[in-house]
């Protein structure tokens, strides 16, 4: 293997072009009309133009991204997370057009990626299952499905059997509630994965999301990494990531990590995966949430603790490598990392979304225990077409609170202007008693957000 086209865009197109430089490979980019003079387009070898701004119409077109590898000579694909990278069809459209796909093969993604599937598996594999619906048919009838939503239990949540990031996910708490929200996450989902399968699965008041690193280095045998405790999210998306978790009860880390590789082992799966789980606050009880089939964008602090390249373990093992030697048995952290994501966005208003041109990005060096990961420069629009992440600032320490300093100092040093943007909402978490304490729960910016919006950046150390 001796060339990668990267089928996405901005900041984890750049770290799969830094990754493939690191291993000699030739890099190919594609992009959009808006994206032809993106940083990623810039530091790749070789770049394709594959269509309009909309993402239906160039980073979700298979038809371009195949004809650009084939124009280009290059031997794989690698998928970056979002976009196609839990596409079973593209997956196997990869292979059949005689490239390698980075990451697990077809049939694995499609079984892991429909969540009522994966939910059978994991219950196969003896991990713990929340009660749950299974895929509620298209004519159920609105007495049966509350009868289902009772089964469940309230509080529940409706969930799209496809996708992630959130997409397709509303609460309900009482049964009145229920055929409403079963229509808008059926009509977000048709939007979003061009699926509109949901099902009902009990919702735990208080709890942590917490997640396991799994790699699967051969059929039935994967390892396991230390977790990632992602339970500050806003509209059910991550917002800061820390390794390891802190505060588990005795017993529930060892337990996470056994039953993640558990399942990628049942399963056969091969290279970089998550396995997600909600754990009670209360009693320290977990449960199965769902498996991504890709590399996660809060992947930099499992590498943090670890020092392991996990993009680079992904085109290793793709050219065929034999990874057993490379990735130790049970990945031990050394230390502490701490993930922050920027977006432009308006945190006072919902965070919505704030695209513009930013006339002015200062970040600080990533060197001293601190990673920057970006995917655009000063002068570059936030378009109103794709996520609008700005970077993700990443800060090692020898111990957590260490580590929370260090970040916070680097996002205190970071000027953002022409975007509105979450800076100072991410130095309040930081600062947070809560946070500080390792006792945040998945509610805690919905608790929280008035006292996180309102906290004077003087305070945040």
């Amino acid at each position: 293997m001796k060339s990668v086209l990267i089928a996405n865009r901005g900041e984890i197109a750049c770290r799969i072009v830094r990754a493939c430089r690191d291993l000699g490979l030739r890099s190919v980019a594609v992009y959009s009309d808006a994206d032809r003079n993106a940083l990623h387009v810039e530091l790749a070898d070789e770049a394709v133009r594959i269509g309009p701004p909309p993402a239906r119409q160039s980073y979700l077109n298979a038809d371009a991204i195949l004809e650009a590898a084939r124009a280009t000579g290059a031997m794989a694909i690698h998928p970056g997370y979002g976009f196609l990278s839990e596409s079973s069809a593209f997956a196997r459209r990869v292979v059949e057009a005689g490239l390698l796909f980075v990451g697990p093969t077809h049939t694995i993604i499609a079984e892991m990626g429909d969540k009522g599937r994966a939910r059978a598996r994991a219950d196969d594999a003896g991990v713990p299952v929340l009660p749950g619906s299974g895929r509620l048919s298209q004519d159920i009838g609105v007495d049966l499905l509350c009868r289902r939503g009772a089964g469940v239990g309230f509080p529940l949540l409706v969930k799209a059997t496809g996708g992630g990031g959130g997409i397709g996910m509303r609460r309900v708490d009482t049964e009145a509630d229920l055929p409403a929200a079963v229509e808008r996450a059926r009509e977000q989902a048709a939007r979003s994965f061009s699926d509109d399968g949901v099902y009902l699965e009990h919702f735990v008041a208080a709890a942590r999301h917490v997640e396991v690193q799994v790699f699967g280095i051969a059929p039935g045998r994967a390892v396991a990494f230390p977790e990632r405790d992602c339970s500050v999210q806003r509209r059910f998306q991550k917002v800061i990531e820390e390794s390891p978790a802190v505060n588990l009860p005795d017993g529930v880390s060892r337990g996470l990590r056994s039953a993640a590789a558990r399942l990628a082992e049942r399963v056969g799966y091969l290279g970089a995966g998550t396995v997600e789980f909600i754990v009670d606050a209360a009693t320290g009880g977990f449960y199965f949430l769902e498996m991504n089939t890709r590399i996660q964008v809060e992947h930099p602090v499992t590498e943090m603790v670890t020092g392991l390249d996990l993009v680079a373990l992904q085109l290793r093992q793709t050219a065929g490598e034999d990874l057993s030697a490379a990735i130790p048995n049970a990945p031990q952290a050394v230390g502490h990392a701490i993930e922050a994501r920027i977006y432009a966005e308006a945190p006072d208003r919902g965070f919505l979304p704030t695209p513009g041109r930013l006339a002015r990005l200062d970040l600080p060096a990533s060197e001293g225990g601190l990673r920057i990961d970006i995917g655009v420069r000063a002068g570059d629009e936030i378009t109103p077409f794709y996520d609008p992440m700005i970077a993700k600032v990443i800060a090692w320490g020898s111990d957590r609170d260490t580590a929370r300093r260090r970040l916070d100092a680097a996002l205190a040093a970071t000027c953002i202007d022409g975007v509105g943007c979450n800076l100072a909402f991410l130095r309040s978490v930081l600062a947070h008693e809560e946070f500080r304490a390792g006792t945040t729960t998945t509610d805690f910016v919905s608790r929280q957000g008035t006292a996180l919006l309102a906290a004077p950046l003087a305070n945040v150390r």
